[in-house]
């Protein structure tokens, strides 16, 4: 009897294991294993000429073909974690047009919420969501006055895309910064609620819609998004893309692949998703990062960058204001003109600061035009947001070389606070606006980086603001202005 059961049993375990690699072999050999890859990039920030030489969206777009087969009606989608426009002049002087244009040939399936995404209004960005071709998403961006999301501006909480079988359900995030990185009074009307608020109101909608994968887009850092994850494993997020801080990433955290897509189109990161459609569940996923550089571009990509390039030159002639007499390199009135447009420009800041190398010409009377501006300020310098105590404020400002200086002034030994009237206390915090030049520790400003080696770029050309400020003063010909 017990030679019988034990016949039995082994004849029940070779029957178990004969079924198990039947069942193995029916997975690998089987129709219904699909594969997506996830292409992904984030602060894109108008580059679409590329930083250097290789480096643009079309090299890019080529480098996609090339490396990874893309094709647009491939086993794809491209996301990006935000910040699209908002850098140098192709993009920034077309509030964006120009490259919403750029990916949609790119064929960008969606794109989160940035910060930048309101620089030029709420209007401004309506208009872009409506020429894009993908979704504009933010589940955590909502009306102050009642807490909906603003799908009538063209911000979706959430997307549905389905590639190669395969039904992804993609939200999107908008970093809690956005009221300080952006100018205040454009997202006025907005709220900006806590992620994982956000995502617990919005999984449910989204799983109702019979997702198999669960993928989060967001403008937000690396260090927010892990805590994020593990207080979200029940939600089964298969994928969290980063951006904001402009990191390249690809790692796992828990159950939830990370990655961060660098930025200006230097760099990308990538997962490739294993699917059984059959029974619905994930077999595997692979990552990696990448940088960008390429020899080839893109045929339609470079034309079209090159057709907003040719544009772009007509806009240097574009004139931005009248003066009634010319105005020297060095004037105090020039000076500061432009680092108060720069605390125009961000209410939150308390101090300005440029070197005075960064300004390089005399304005002339008569017509000004963008060409003229960019001749004043010709560098690619963006404006960065710092943090430092008034010890290292007062470093910078008594030890830099030639700062120019908005928002304190020199009183005897000692330094005022413009908007208070307060001395400079060298134990508070300051928020102060310099140029990537300093920050990078030019002109002897080491001490700022070293100080706050988390500084954030804003995205915004330092002339910006400046040129801002003169079409604001409604000069004509027959009605030039004096600074």
């Amino acid at each position: 009897m017990f030679a019988l059961n034990r016949q039995s049993l082994r004849l029940a375990h070779l029957t178990f294991i004969s079924l198990l690699l039947s069942s193995c072999l029916t997975t690998t050999n089987s129709d219904s294993i699909r594969e997506v890859t996830v292409l992904y990039t984030n602060d894109e920030h108008g580059w679409m000429e590329g930083m250097e030489e290789g480096q643009s969206a079309a090299n890019l777009y080529a480098l996609w073909q090339e490396r990874e087969g893309f094709t647009a009606d491939g086993p794809f989608l491209v996301l990006s974690g935000g910040d699209n426009w908002t850098g140098p002049a192709i993009s920034t002087w077309t509030e964006g047009e120009s490259m919403v244009e750029v990916m949609n040939a790119m064929d960008y399936d969606a794109s989160a919420v940035g910060n930048h995404e309101f620089d030029f209004g709420l209007a401004a960005f309506a208009e872009r969501a409506a020429e894009a071709t993908y979704p504009y998403l933010s589940s955590n961006t909502r009306w102050r006055q009642n807490n909906a999301v603003p799908d009538n501006i063209g911000i979706l909480p959430y997307t549905i895309k389905t590639v190669n079988d395969i039904s992804f359900g993609i939200i999107g995030l908008t970093t809690l910064d956005t009221p300080t990185t952006t100018n205040p009074l454009n997202v006025a009307e907005l709220d900006f609620i806590d992620y994982e608020q956000a995502l617990r109101e919005t999984a449910p909608a989204v799983r109702n819609n019979d997702v198999d994968l669960l993928l989060v887009i967001a403008h937000v850092c690396i260090d927010e998004l892990e805590p994020l994850i593990r207080a979200t494993q029940d939600l089964g997020i298969a994928m969290m893309g980063a951006g904001h801080c402009n990191e390249l990433e690809a790692r796992r955290v828990r159950d939830t692949l990370l990655l961060g897509g660098g930025f200006h189109f230097t760099a990308y990161a990538k997962v490739s998703f294993t699917y059984d459609t059959a029974n619905d569940r994930l077999l595997r996923s692979r990552f990696a990062t990448n940088e960008s550089a390429f020899d080839e571009e893109a045929p339609a990509i470079a034309s079209l960058v090159s057709r907003w390039s040719e544009q772009t030159e007509g806009i240097l002639s574009e004139p931005v204001a009248w003066l009634a007499s010319p105005v020297a390199r060095r004037s105090e009135e020039l000076e500061q003109a432009v680092v108060n447009s720069w605390l125009l420009a961000d209410s939150t800041a308390d101090v300005a600061i440029t070197n005075a190398g960064g300004i390089r010409i005399d304005l002339p009377a008569g017509e000004i035009n963008v060409g003229t501006v960019v001749a004043l300020m010709p560098f690619d310098n963006t404006i960065i947001a710092v943090n430092v105590s008034g010890a290292v404020l007062r470093e910078a400002l008594e030890n830099g070389t030639r700062p120019v200086v908005g928002g304190v002034q020199r009183r005897g030994d000692g330094w005022v606070l413009s908007r208070s009237g307060q001395p400079l206390s060298d134990s508070d915090s300051y928020r102060v606006l310099v140029n990537s030049f300093m920050y990078a520790g030019g002109d002897g400003y080491t001490m700022l980086p070293e100080a706050d080696p988390d500084g954030f770029d804003t995205g915004i050309n330092y002339r910006q603001p400046f040129q801002d400020w003169l079409q604001s003063q409604g000069s004509s010909a027959s009605n030039p202005f004096n600074f």
